[in-house]
């Protein structure tokens, strides 16, 4: 049998049964009252919740109490607890045997250990279950899925469990599902809301229907009122129906509605609603929205707002507002740079000051002759207070400083010994292209690089834009190829198409025949290598004699070189040094005396038939 209906029918028993005892009630208690007589208890079964005092009185005979021993077997009742009252007499008039009060939820058998009385049939059973709360009710409703869902998610369940009382006005599931479509998902995503709404639906206190009177105003938890209408029979909370009403718990009730509450909406003056209010800040209003800053600026804050009039925006060149509004990325640097993180008002400026932005950046103060300036626009309207901060009205746009970058770009112009280079790279007309996005790793050749170059060599090469760009775009390659990354005989495409190729020695790294004199200068779009010789592109002569193998050994060198592979008559040794010199021609020979050669990175080339056929490099060391 349910729980329910079995304390209904026990409550029922104790107004029938127990009448007499409930109305001449010696023991003066509020709780169920058991009359023995007659080799009875009445009633003989009782359910009452934890917490409950249980009063026995005597209308005849002696008896007692015995939840203890079982008078008929002499086994122990094994009660949650145990209990007893001692013998005592009974009149017509009713004599208090005494009163117990269960707390511990369970299932307690007694009898009456005097005699036989037992055996004859003086038993009894009292039923002791948990409190029925109003959450009990929510949770046991079939209707109320929906309710009990949002009070757990909310962390309600227990604050609605404790001790009260409590009075709640709980919408079926037909309630919550005539909302439109995406509701209960978005309220149960919103911590904030969700709790604003359920506590709408409770009140302090339990109120009962006979305690609602027309017109009547109850302030809810949430802290706003709701308004109870009768008439005709009915009963409204806002515009929802009571359908079920005074369903009572131990901390509370519970009436059924058929319409979810909804609190009405607080009354805000933002730093957003100063600005949607007035009417010389429709272009700032267009913006905030279009950059998502509405919600953000609506929030707790507190903020301080430079806000320029439409006035403002218009002095503003042609096109610049549109072109703006486009490029979200700008709206919001400059938007964020109209507002600071606190509340700065006028008392609190003072001259020079700085003040950071959202944006990152600063904006300045000046005060001069009962003026303030932000920046190059004055503050028109000041103090304009809001609840999550200030608005002070400016007659300009703030537009925010670039923000500082160091490209690959910039560390060539920005060098004093790359001035050759940085002019090179602007008459190609590349300085942009490299300044973009990248990574790009640059190879840049000093200006005693450019130099080493034959006489009138840099003035032709800048006079042939094709030529200027094949030699550049050879010097770039796409990515962020640091030092570390670099292996020996490893090859690098570049802009250009064409390989370069590193080599690593003891002495050094080596791009081509230039040597790096200074690695990894880090860019915010890539990285540049300081070289010490230009490199040239390969061109597209084919070469009429196939290449030679040639090694050379030991390599580091001292004094003599070997040098093994094909050589003929007429074939010639030339060797550069890491600038790019040349200190060495002569016919190929099988052993090279390097003794007078200083000591450093060499490019050793075998030159047959004015072609170079084979390339390898050797590090002298003395």
């Amino acid at each position: 049998m349910n729980r329910f209906v079995r304390f209904f029918a026990a409550a029922f028993a104790v107004c029938v049964f127990g009448a007499d005892a409930s109305a001449q009630n010696p023991c003066n208690t509020t709780g169920p009252v058991i009359a023995t007589s007659s080799f009875q208890y009445l009633p003989q079964y009782v359910l009452v919740e934890a917490g409950t005092t249980v009063a026995w009185v005597n209308f005849g005979g002696t008896h007692d109490v015995n939840g203890v021993v079982n008078a008929i077997t002499g086994q122990f009742y094994n009660n949650p607890e145990s209990f007893t009252l001692p013998a005592i007499g009974g009149n017509m008039n009713g004599v208090c045997m005494g009163t117990v009060t269960f707390d511990v939820p369970g299932v307690y058998a007694y009898d009456c250990s005097i005699g036989n009385h037992a055996a004859l049939g003086m038993v009894g059973t009292i039923e002791v279950v948990a409190p029925t709360t109003i959450v009990d009710i929510i949770v046991n409703s079939p209707d109320h899925t929906t309710l009990e869902t949002a009070v757990i998610a909310a962390g309600l369940a227990d604050d609605l469990s404790s001790e009260g009382p409590f009075t709640v006005f709980a919408p079926t599931d037909a309630a919550f599902a005539a909302l439109p479509a995406g509701t209960i998902e978005a309220v149960l995503a919103d911590a904030d809301l969700l709790n604003a709404i359920l506590t709408y639906h409770v009140a302090g206190g339990a109120f009962l229907s006979t305690d609602l009177t027309d017109g009547m105003q109850i302030t809810t938890l949430n802290g706003e009122n709701l308004e109870v209408m009768v008439g005709g029979g009915f009963v409204m909370i806002n515009d929802a129906l009571v359908t079920v009403a005074d369903l009572t718990a131990s901390n509370g009730v519970v009436h059924v509605i058929n319409a979810v509450l909804l609190p009405p909406t607080p009354n805000t003056n933002t730093v957003v609603d100063i600005i949607v209010n007035s009417p010389d800040h429709t272009t700032l209003e267009t913006a905030v929205i279009a950059a998502g800053l509405a919600d953000d600026l609506s929030a707790q804050g507190p903020f301080t707002v430079f806000a320029p009039t439409d006035a403002a925006f218009a002095a503003l060149p042609a096109g610049t507002i549109e072109a703006v509004l486009a490029d979200a990325e700008l709206l919001n640097a400059i938007l964020t740079y109209h507002v600071v993180g606190g509340e700065a008002l006028s008392t609190s400026l003072s001259d020079g000051q700085e003040i950071t932005t959202l944006n990152g950046a600063n904006v300045t103060v000046s005060i001069m002759g009962g003026s303030v300036m932000i920046n190059n626009a004055t503050v028109t309207v000041a103090d304009i207070l809001a609840d999550n901060g200030v608005v002070h009205v400016i007659d300009a746009v703030l537009l925010p400083p670039a923000p500082q970058t160091t490209t690959v770009v910039d560390i060539i112009v920005n060098s004093p010994d790359h001035t050759t280079l940085e002019t090179a790279v602007i008459a190609a007309g590349l300085a942009d292209d490299l300044s973009g996005d990248g990574p790009f790793t640059v190879f840049a050749p000093t200006d005693a690089a450019f130099a080493a170059l034959p006489a009138g060599t840099i003035e032709a090469v800048l006079a042939d834009p094709v030529l200027l760009n094949a030699i550049l775009t050879y010097h770039v390659a796409a990515g962020n190829v640091l030092s570390t990354d670099l292996t020996d005989g490893m090859t690098i495409t570049t802009l250009n198409g064409a390989d370069v190729t590193v080599g690593i020695f003891p002495d050094g790294v080596m791009i081509n025949t230039a040597t790096v004199t200074v690695a990894d200068l880090v860019a915010d779009n890539g990285v540049v290598h300081v070289i010490n010789a230009v490199l040239l592109p390969p061109t597209n002569v084919e070469s009429t004699i196939a290449p030679v193998a040639v090694e050379t050994f030991p390599n580091p060198a001292t004094s003599l070189v070997n040098v093994r592979g094909e050589l003929r008559s007429g074939d010639r040794l030339v060797a550069f040094d890491a600038a790019g010199r040349m200190t060495f021609d002569a016919p190929a020979v099988a052993t090279l005396d390097v003794t007078g050669w200083n000591a450093g990175l060499y490019t050793l080339t075998l030159v047959r038939d004015g072609q170079a056929v084979a390339t390898t490099r050797v590090s002298v060391q003395h």
